[in-house]
């Protein structure tokens, strides 16, 4: 297991580096956003909820940190042209690009196959893993402009191993670990980009809640206590590491 929770992060570890962060408005998202931002990021907060991107934003500017930028968009509804629209918009404010946590996700229902909406099937797929594939297609310039990126993508212990009445979210998971290998062979020879995933584990988040409502979630760690991997992943000290599957914790 791949797991940085000891680590500890230098107060700089991210100064000038441009990080987007998707599914920034909340949860995970929202607290991986403020700590690249404590550690010196200049970060773009991806998501639909334009209201908890603000409140983010807001946050970020009242520590006095570097100023963010905010980027509404849905994957749900979200098209080629958006993709290469937003890559065009950030190449044009930023030049390039030396983070992109793909955090965004959608959980579906928890239910045998056999009952599974074929409606909500493709909702789950298009969010987990056709739009970040298709944005990640488009923002591979901005990436390969940048000195040293990092490119993390959110899997799940379902992304690993198979479980029952997990249905599209698993498989979605299936194919974000795959399309992470497939993209970090890819980019492999140039050297400047690294490519990963990355499984929260069981974290006090909405999602967690969802899926698992009997359970007490004071006995689960918080998503700012599970960041230090995060960070890792983020900052110079992963160079190196390529194709590689990270635990944001120990297992349970």
């Amino acid at each position: 297991m791949n797991c940085k929770i000891d680590y500890q992060a230098p107060a700089g570890l991210l100064k000038e580096r441009i990080v987007l962060v998707t599914g920034a408005g909340d949860g995970i998202g929202r607290a991986a956003a403020l700590a690249f931002a404590r550690h010196g990021a200049t970060v773009i907060l991806l998501g639909r909820t334009l209201a908890k991107l603000e409140t983010v934003y807001d946050q970020i500017e009242a520590e006095g940190l570097p100023q963010p930028a905010i980027f509404p968009l849905n994957f749900e509804g979200a098209t080629l042209k958006d993709y290469h629209d937003m890559a065009e918009t950030l190449d044009k404010e930023f030049g390039r690009l030396d983070g992109l946590l793909h955090n965004a996700g959608l959980l579906g229902n928890i239910t045998p196959f056999v009952q599974y909406d074929p409606a909500l099937w493709e909702q789950v797929m298009q969010v987990n893993i056709n739009g970040p594939t298709w944005m990640t297609q488009a923002l591979m310039p901005l990436l390969e402009a940048s000195k040293d990126a990092s490119v993390v993508f959110t899997s799940s212990g379902v992304g690993r191993k198979g479980r029952a009445y997990w249905g599209a979210y698993s498989v979605s998971k299936y194919a974000t670990e795959g399309f992470m290998e497939v993209l970090a062979d890819e980019v492999e020879h140039l050297g400047n980009i690294r490519v990963n995933s990355l499984n929260p584990g069981a974290t006090r988040t909405r999602m967690r809640a969802n899926a698992y409502p009997g359970e007490d979630p004071e006995a689960l760690l918080t998503p700012e206590a599970i960041m230090p991997t995060y960070l890792w992943l983020l900052g110079p000290d992963s160079r190196g590491h390529n194709g590689e599957r990270f635990d944001a914790q120990p297992p349970r």
